[in-house]
């Protein structure tokens, strides 16, 4: 008999959370950001087409970041295939490439300084670590939530 092997972490979303997450999503189209929501685009690796949600770009020492907090979902897969997206808010479009984060310290970094900002919002995403826990938990579930730093040409 053989071990299985452990299937990646992911949060699937409730029906409220669908829908939550489709009118932030609205919102961003229509100009609207909520406490620095975007509307995330990024080609489907499968069908070709652009597939939209709701994120939250998190800029830290000078870099913007995106954080997967339902972890290995599929705009993650999409965009470790695309490359890059766009991330928009009303009318302002911008395309971007990534750079998919690591390194365990720098992850952890970004992940504490996010979950400062955006931990009111995603905490239960966390399995119980939040920006107050110590080095060791959060390198501890940063193989279950992807971080990509967004780089926007010039």
């Amino acid at each position: 008999m053989t071990a299985s092997t452990p299937q990646p972490y992911y949060a699937k979303s409730s029906r409220l959370g669908l829908r939550v997450n489709a009118l932030f999503g609205k919102l961003a189209r229509l100009g609207i950001s909520l406490a620095g929501s975007a509307e995330l685009s990024v080609r489907g690796r499968s069908s070709g087409r652009m597939q939209r949600i709701p994120v939250n770009p998190h800029t830290h020492e000078g870099s913007q970041y995106l954080v997967s907090v339902r972890g290995h979902s599929q705009w993650v897969a999409n965009i470790r295939a695309a490359g890059g997206g766009e991330l928009r808010v009303g009318r302002k479009v911008r395309a971007f490439t990534v750079t998919e984060i690591t390194d365990p310290a720098r992850k952890a970094a970004v992940l504490r300084a996010y979950l400062e900002r955006w931990g009111w919002q995603v905490t239960q995403f966390f399995q119980g670590v939040t920006a107050q826990s110590s080095e060791a938990e959060l390198r501890a579930i940063a193989a279950d939530h992807p971080v990509f730093r967004v780089d926007v040409p010039r």
